[in-house]
């Protein structure tokens, strides 16, 4: 339950009884003798109630109620009035006012009113969590496409980290998607508005790798000319994306480790620390305590880094997510041709559902853009790989089940018609391939 209060009253000897009073039933409240005072050190998104006076020295009470329904409509604000002011205290809840209390007032009287008011506050913030959960969800289902149930487990997972302030490590193999990851859990979360630093520690030569992360001072070594603000420090703030981080060199992973630990960092040639605040995601193909078993990394620093862990599955563990995919990258690519997107004939979706997929999403992607240029998608060979029959032809029916809703909007009847399918055998299908009508109904 709520229970945050601002008191704004001029008068020294009504805060202080009105603080008494909500203090002993369990109240937290925060005093101003002025409304300019209020609104300098209101906290944005304020979840509580504003109570104030109506005449105050400076901005009134009626102005105060005015800033505030500006910034936010539903904050509940309770004006206190003494007698002649009534009629205004009156007009000011036509105009968005919760509630007048006129001087004299009684304690009970104050917090029946106080109560219902923060009970309204709690349903339109609860109302408000709802609403932006279900538009996260909307927007990262557009991000991380797929139905498969391990694709739907990722969202959920990244949705719930994104918020979390804790060092991630996402597995995967290449081309599965681990900076993309990254990206939704900076995107989707706090740090949004802060830089989001990519680095690839395989592509930076040894000898650079410490300047590279740290920056350096000027002279710090030869060809150092001028000062230069490494990638950690750049990201003050937001978040460092660390990709096969298995190949940082074993120097660096100690001044990582640091970093990580003291939140503080010192640039090449420095003797002065710099306070940082980091998120670091990370990105590995194989196992990091493997490698530090082998001597190849610092097991104190896999653990750092491993606080929560994401396995990307490769696109040939969730094959009824490609057919959505190959279609997303080949409409994409034919729009930047200003044409549409060739449709699959039968024989060349067997196809891409039975190849293996060793470059995952990125391969993919290639072939779906191959495919819109009308270059076909050749080094694609049917290739089960131990698929079984039965899992292909599962995979097919999904997909058929997904284009004809999408053809036709979500339109049960129409897709019954399309397919020549009962509403039980349907439904089930449905459920089984975990299709819901509401994701292919257009949205205006």
């Amino acid at each position: 339950m709520l229970n945050s209060v601002i008191v704004v009253d001029d008068e020294a000897s009504i805060r202080t009884a009105v603080e008494q009073w909500l203090s002993l039933s369990g109240f937290s409240v925060q005093l101003f003798a002025r409304a300019e005072d209020c609104l300098a050190q209101l906290p944005a998104h304020f979840a509580g109630v504003i109570i104030s006076d109506v005449r105050m020295p400076g901005m009134g009470g009626l102005q105060l109620l005015e800033r505030l329904q500006a910034d936010d409509p539903d904050l509940p604000v309770i004006l206190l009035t003494g007698h002649g002011d009534v009629p205004m205290a009156v007009e000011a809840m036509r105009n968005g006012a919760y509630d007048f209390l006129e001087k004299p007032f009684t304690p009970q009287h104050l917090l029946g009113s106080l109560r219902r008011a923060l009970e309204k506050r709690q349903l339109v913030l609860e109302n408000r969590r709802l609403h932006e959960q279900a538009d996260l969800k909307s927007r990262l289902e557009t991000t991380l496409l797929g139905m498969s149930q391990g694709l739907q487990q990722l969202r959920r997972q990244v949705l719930d980290l994104a918020n979390l302030p804790v060092n991630v490590l996402i597995r995967g193999e290449t081309g599965s998607g681990k900076e993309r990851v990254a990206r939704c859990l900076h995107d989707f979360g706090p740090r949004a508005d802060k830089p989001f630093v990519a680095l690839n520690c395989a592509a930076i030569p040894e000898a650079l790798f410490e300047a590279e992360l740290f920056g350096h001072e000027s002279g710090a070594f030869t060809g150092a000319q001028g000062k230069r603000i490494g990638k950690l420090e750049y990201a003050n703030g937001g978040t460092v994306f660390l990709d096969e981080i298995e190949s940082m060199p074993l120097a660096q992973q100690a001044k990582l480790l640091r970093v990580i630990q003291e939140q503080k960092l010192e640039r090449l040639g420095a003797n002065q620390s710099i306070s940082v605040d980091l998120r670091i995601i990370a990105a590995t193909k194989p196992d990091l305590l493997e490698e530090a078993r082998a001597g190849r990394f610092r097991e104190d620093l896999a653990y750092r880094l491993n606080v929560a862990e994401l396995r990307l599955a490769p696109l040939r563990e969730r094959r009824e997510d490609i057919p959505l995919l190959f279609e997303h990258f080949a409409r994409a690519a034919a729009a930047k041709l200003g044409r549409g997107a060739p449709p699959l004939s039968g024989a060349q979706l067997a196809q891409l559902l039975s190849h293996d997929w060793p470059g995952n999403v990125r391969e993919l992607a290639n072939a779906a853009e191959r495919h819109a240029l009308g270059l076909g998608s050749p080094n694609i060979e049917v290739a089960p790989a131990g698929q079984s029959l039965g899992e292909q032809m599962e995979a097919f029916e999904a997909q058929c089940l997904r284009a004809a809703l999408r053809q036709h909007g979500g339109e049960i009847k129409a897709v019954m018609e399309a397919l020549q399918l009962p509403r039980r055998t349907l439904n089930e299908k449905m459920q089984r391939h975990g299709l819901v009508r509401e994701a292919f109904v257009e949205r205006e």
